[in-house]
This record gives C-alpha cells, structure tokens and sequence, in this order.
C-alpha cells in the first residue's frame, strides 16, 4: 500500500489536518443534503400522489386488509382413500 501512495503522490504525512479543506462533509453540508433529500422525497410523493387517480390510491392504502378466499381441497384428495387400500 504505501509503494501505491508513493507511486500515486498521496502521503498521509501530507494530508491537510482541517476537515473540511481534506473533502469530509461538515455538518452544515450534512444539513444541507438532508433537506435536499427531503424536498426531492417531497416532490415524489406529489408526482405519485397526482399520478394516481382516488379509487387506486384507496386500493394501495387497503390492500393488507384485503380478503383471500381459503385455499380450496388442501392437501388431501379424493382417490386417498383409494391409495390406502392398496398399500
């Protein structure tokens, strides 16, 4: 590793010891992208939101307490009885 740091001109001897002339975000540019984030998450929604017409909206919104008919015959079937004789 440190024949690669040589090689590509980077030192850790060198390396500037303020954080924010080194490249790390500092808060106030963490706070910045936080709020950026959430405007863009924002204007999904709206995007979304205008896409779908109400009966499709209502459709996502109640679809965990949709109705499933049980499962029809399960495992058993009519020629089981059939089978047991045999064996």
């Amino acid at each position: 590793m440190g024949f690669l740091r040589r090689l590509l001109g980077s030192d850790r001897a060198a390396a500037p010891a303020d954080p924010a002339s080194a490249g790390e975000p500092t808060a106030e540019a963490a706070a910045t992208a936080d709020d950026e984030e959430r405007a863009r998450e924002l204007e999904l929604l709206r995007e979304e939101q205008d896409r779908l017409d109400d009966l499709t909206r209502r459709q996502l919104r109640y679809s965990e307490y949709a109705w499933e008919p049980p499962a029809q015959g399960g495992e058993r079937r009519a020629d089981d009885a059939d089978r047991g004789a045999e064996t």
